[in-house]
């Protein structure tokens, strides 16, 4: 059989989760990645919104499961010897879509090929056959080691902490945005400080969101409690009482794949004009909010489109940036926030 040698690896990822322009809610889904020649196997499926059969909140049996069918110790769950490479990210039904390849062993070689998109128990290659990728052939040791990697890690190393902690002052707006949190799959409770709280309960958390109403002894005395408990967390200092932002925010503090193999790299917002970096073609939504004099809330949208890799600059009319105002610029992966500077 034919096919190039590549190298496989496997990172951290995330389907980033979000309250969109819209008023919709987006699931956030942590995942382990597949890294082929130094790069998400997921970047060269352009628009994909997908996560791996290797998402950190299924239970552990499942999981387990699921490295031993990419290890080929079990039946291919598919006709034709075909296994799920992405599929979707709300219920990972196979009706919904996803992307298929057959996977065998040749020698001590593991192959993938045939890449197709798949909507049924049969894969028509003709039709919906990924002309382009694949296929690959992946040193055995490698494969195995890599994937074998993930049934020995430590349980509390290799389950993301998905729950924040919110301080602020205004409660009504911490309900809001812990009710957003918990529709988008990601834990939230709220505190005026963390005073007391056992240090067990500290290590559950993977960020703290402040309030623009929190002082900084009262910032400094939360980090002190972190710090005692050996916990290192992220810190989101609140932009504005704008629940979608704040999500946004908190979004982009739980990512934990690698700088390097996220499709958005840069957000710069400036003189009306925001400003984005791309490591390979997808879409991208830019939304705009803004407080008017009143403290109400104004959202734009004001671009979602598919851009090539590269950098991008996008203008935004004057009145979606006028006084305080934000940007959030999302792709399937990867959040950025930037208040809007003059």
């Amino acid at each position: 059989m034919s096919a190039e040698y590549a190298t496989f690896g496997l990172a951290p990822a995330i389907r980033a989760g979000g309250v969109l322009a819209d008023g919709a809610y987006q699931a956030h889904r942590d995942f382990v990645d597949f890294i082929v020649d130094g790069r998400p196997l997921l970047f060269q499926l352009s628009d994909l919104d997908a996560v791996s059969p290797l998402a950190s909140d299924v239970p552990p049996s499942i999981f387990t499961a699921q490295v031993r069918s990419l290890l080929l110790e079990a039946d291919a769950p598919l006709a034709g010897g075909r296994y799920v490479v992405y599929g979707c990210p709300e219920c990972a039904d196979l009706a919904c879509g996803a992307v298929t390849a057959v996977m065998e062993r040749d020698g001590d070689d593991y192959v993938w090929r045939d890449f197709a998109w798949q909507t049924d128990e049969e894969a028509d290659l003709r039709l919906n056959g990924y002309t382009g990728i694949g296929p690959f052939r992946f040193h055995g040791s490698e494969y195995r080691s890599a994937l074998q990697s993930l049934l020995h890690e430590d349980a509390d190393d290799a389950s993301p902490r998905r729950r924040v902690l919110l301080i602020g002052a205004r409660v009504a707006v911490l309900a809001k945005l812990a009710a957003a949190l918990r529709a988008i799959g990601i834990g939230a409770d709220i505190a005026h400080d963390a005073a007391g709280v056992p240090d067990e309960e500290l290590r559950g958390y993977g960020a703290v969101v402040f309030g623009r109403a929190v002082g900084e002894q009262d910032r400094q005395a939360v980090r002190r409690a972190f710090d005692r408990a050996g916990v290192e967390v992220a810190y989101v200092d609140g932009f504005a009482p704008i629940i979608p932002l704040l999500v946004a925010q908190i979004e982009n503090a739980l990512d934990r794949s690698p700088a390097e193999q996220r499709r958005l790299t840069r957000l710069i917002a400036a003189d009306g004009q925001a400003g984005i970096e791309i490591t390979s073609t997808c879409r991208v939504e830019l939304t705009a909010y803004r407080l008017d004099r009143l403290y109400r809330t104004h959202t734009y949208r004001f671009f979602d489109g598919i851009l090539p890799a590269g950098q991008h600059r996008i203008g935004l009319d004057a009145k979606s940036v006028k006084g305080e105002s934000f940007i959030v610029a999302r792709t399937t992966g990867t959040v950025l926030v930037e208040p809007m500077g003059r």
